[in-house]
C-alpha cells in the first residue's frame, strides 16, 4: 500500500526477484512511478478499506507492507491485513517515533524512518564514538559501530568480545563483511559492528576506546 518513492521502489524490485505484485494507492497517477515495464496489478483505493483489499489479492497474499504516507493510514492497513485476512508477513512504516514504539509492542512489526535516516546523518557527521547503524522500533536493541583504541589491533575478536563483555555481530575489512570466529585478529582499520542494548551502549563504548593495557 502507497506507491510513492519507496513503495514503487519495493514493487519493482519484488518484481524483478521473481515474485507476483499488487500496489494500491489513492491516486491513479502514483503508478507513474512504476514504469512502463512494471507486470504487476494496480489498485485504486484506500488500502484499509476491505473490498479494495480484496481486488488487490489480498486473501492469497504472503506478504503485506503499508508505506504510504500516513502513520495512521498504515498502521490500520496493516493490522487489517494480518487480523482480517490473515496475511503473516506485514510491516508498516511509521514517522512517529513514539507511535513506533507502542505499535511494535503491540506486535505490528514497523520501520520508523526518523530514527534510522537520523542515526544514520548522525553517523557521517559526527564519525567519532559510536553509532546506531540499526536499532529494532523500541530501541532497546542497537546495533552499533564502535572505534577501539588502537592497542586492540592485533587481537583475536573472540578475545575482545569477552574483554569488552560485548556482542560483535560482524567485522567490517576493506568493506568486506566478516563474521567473528576464533580464527579473526583485528587488524588496523577495520571497523567493529557491536549488538548491544541501549542502556549499555556508552559502557560498551568507553570499553573499547580504553587502551588494552588497561582494564577495560
Amino acid at each position: 500500500m502507497g506507491c510513492g518513492r519507496v513503495g514503487s521502489s519495493l514493487a519493482t524490485e519484488l518484481e524483478a526477484a521473481g515474485h507476483s505484485v499488487a500496489v494500491i494507492d489513492k491516486s491513479r497517477e502514483a503508478f507513474r512511478r512504476l514504469g512502463p515495464d512494471f507486470k504487476g496489478r494496480t489498485v485504486s483505493g484506500i488500502g484499509f478499506d476491505r473490498d479494495t483489499l480484496l481486488e488487490a489479492g489480498v486473501e492469497t497474499a504472503d506478504a503485506f507492507a503499508a508505506v504510504s504516507d500516513g502513520d495512521n493510514s498504515n498502521i490500520l492497513a496493516a493490522r487489517v491485513a494480518r487480523e482480517n485476512f490473515g496475511v503473516s508477513n506485514v510491516v508498516a512504516r511509521i514517522y512517529d517515533p513514539g507511535r513506533a514504539e507502542i505499535y511494535q509492542r503491540l506486535g505490528i512489526p514497523t520501520v520508523a524512518t526518523v530514527i534510522w535516516a537520523t542515526d544514520q546523518i548522525l553517523r557521517r557527521i559526527i564519525p567519532e564514538g559510536s553509532r546506531s547503524e540499526w536499532r529494532d522500533a523500541t530501541g532497546t536493541v542497537q546495533l552499533v559501530e564502535v572505534h577501539p583504541h588502537a592497542s586492540w589491533f592485533g587481537q583475536p575478536v573472540s578475545e575482545i568480545e569477552k574483554l569488552t563483555n560485548s556482542r560483535i555481530a560482524f567485522v567490517t575489512r576493506l568493506g568486506e563483511g566478516l563474521l567473528p570466529d576464533d580464527h579473526i585478529v583485528l587488524q588496523e582499520g577495520d571497523l567493529i559492528h557491536v549488538v548491544v542494548l541501549k542502556s549499555d551502549v556508552a559502557k560498551v563504548e568507553k570499553a573499547y576506546a580504553t587502551a588494552l593495557l588497561e582494564k577495560p
